[in-house]
């Protein structure tokens, strides 16, 4: 089993940045990939962000490319989503995955609580 907590989230006008930050623990997640979905009302959970743990290999989504980054600290078990330049339609509620790396939901196992991101114009 694995266990991701994510934190970072909270409010903030366009224009601005926060990091996310998704704490995994029991299993090692060393051989999994990572994601990070965002579900807005009414809205198809999506793809944002993705990192293959043990390559560093990293893939995002066109709407978030130039402008996140996601990464890994190996020591803490730790995944971060680094966003800047935020807009209002980034504004959802963020998870974070573990489990095969790829865009799709299906590949990822396990799923952390979400955390909210909401962005003012």
């Amino acid at each position: 089993q694995v266990q991701l907590v994510e934190s970072g989230g909270g409010l903030v006008q366009a224009g601005g940045s926060l990091r996310l930050s998704c704490a995994a623990s029991g299993r090692t997640v060393s051989s999994f990939g990572m994601g990070w979905f965002r579900q807005a009302p009414g809205k198809e959970r999506e793809f944002v962000a993705g990192i293959n743990w043990s390559s560093g290999s990293t893939d995002y989504a066109d709407s978030v490319k130039g402008r996140f980054t996601i990464s890994r600290d190996n020591a803490k078990n730790t995944v971060y989503l680094q966003m800047n330049s935020l807009k209002p339609e980034d504004t959802a509620v963020y998870y974070c995955a573990a489990g095969s790396y790829g865009r799709y939901a299906y590949r990822y196992a396990y799923w952390g609580q979400g955390t909210q991101v909401t962005v003012s114009s």
